[in-house]
């Protein structure tokens, strides 16, 4: 039986991802578009679809747990 704590849905990036690439003769650098993001199914940090070179990388970016003093 399928409920609302166990129930899946689509993940769709909410966010663009871009990197700056330096333009000669220019201070402002040009935005590629690199890939998309979104918040993982934890809550807890992002996942990353980036295409690089061609190629598509899938990076997922955590939240740091707070260190032990």
């Amino acid at each position: 039986m399928m409920t609302a704590e166990n129930q899946t849905t689509a993940k769709f990036p909410t966010h663009t991802v871009y990197y700056l690439k330096n333009k000669e003769g220019s201070e402002k650098p040009d935005w590629i578009k690199a890939g998309a993001s979104w918040e993982n199914s934890g809550r807890k940090g992002l996942n990353l679809s980036l295409t690089v070179l061609g190629q598509p990388i899938s990076v997922v970016v955590c939240k740091n747990k707070p260190r032990e003093t």
